[in-house]
């Protein structure tokens, strides 16, 4: 037996917002719905989580966020060198949204923050002069908030996935269109792969401009992250093709896909836990 999100939000005293959060952490486990759809909720999974020790403080606890200043506080340190070490890749976003300026505001789970600042390796990030390598990043120009988001949502999609076919359509969503044509040569693995596609709803209205913002962030544009993604896409693909082509009409036949020039790289899953060394397991990201 199984609930549907908002019935589950409900049982389990949380926001919207808080329970899709829950959901993307891996605190709140769901299932694909018989007749498709969006994903439920088991009943019992409601049941484990309401007869947990300390429900439902300790879980609205796990899900709290927190934005820039309020997360400088936790750590006891300037707004300031929070941004500074946000955009340097050492804090991870849990999520994001567009303010009515048209603003990103990245938001921090606090519970993450507070482990970070308790830390004692990460004490000299908190006080005194940075080390050489943040301050490289930031002379740089680096701001790898949007690529840290990408990885931990990248580990919350791969972790959605049923099969070869689902995991490449979820990395699909990380690529540029362009890009993605250049993989997929296919226009009935293309199609296959956008029906697939995971049901996001906090994209906006289509055309809308915060929906063109979310988009330029969702979108990698690092090398390294767009190599993984690459790399990933196309051995899931082929193992996908191994086990189900693509559906095309009746009686359609199509030369095989071109195989690339050199093989990529075996990639490995990407860790259901840990968000904040999510991209040091996928692209090796030093931290």
């Amino acid at each position: 037996m199984t609930r549907p999100q908002s019935s589950a939000a409900r049982e389990l005293g949380l926001k919207r917002g808080e329970f899709d959060l829950a959901v993307r952490l891996g605190r709140i486990r769901t299932v694909p719905a018989p007749g498709g759809g969006r994903r439920r909720v088991p009943r019992e999974e409601i049941v484990r989580i309401r007869e947990a020790e300390g429900f439902p403080n300790t879980l609205l606890e796990q899900v709290k966020v927190v934005g820039t200043a309020e997360g400088a506080g936790l750590m006891d340190i300037p707004s300031s060198r929070f941004t500074r070490l946000a955009r340097a890749g050492m804090l991870t976003p849990a999520k994001f949204y567009v303010n009515r300026y048209r603003t990103v505001v990245w938001l921090y789970l606090a519970e993450e923050l507070r482990e970070f600042a308790g830390a004692e390796v990460n004490g000299p990030l908190l006080t005194g002069r940075a080390p050489d390598r943040v301050r490289a990043r930031l002379q740089d120009g680096a701001d790898l908030r949007p690529k840290n988001w990408r990885a931990r949502h990248a580990g919350y999609l791969l972790g959605q996935a049923d099969g070869p076919w689902d995991r490449a359509a979820a990395v699909a969503t990380l690529l540029d269109p362009t890009q993605l044509a250049e993989l997929v040569v296919s226009p009935y693995e293309r199609a296959h792969l956008q029906r697939l596609r995971p049901d996001e709803f906090w994209y906006g209205a289509p055309e809308s401009p915060n929906a063109a913002i979310v988009q330029r962030i969702l979108t990698a544009d690092e090398p390294d992250e767009i190599s993984w993604l690459r790399g990933n896409l196309l051995l899931n693909l082929e193992e996908a093709r191994r086990r189900s082509p693509a559906p095309r009409p009746a009686g359609h036949m199509e030369p095989a896909a071109a195989l690339p020039s050199a093989p990529p790289e075996p990639v490995a899953e990407p860790p259901e836990v840990r968000p904040r060394s999510l991209w040091a397991r996928l692209v090796g990201r030093g931290a």
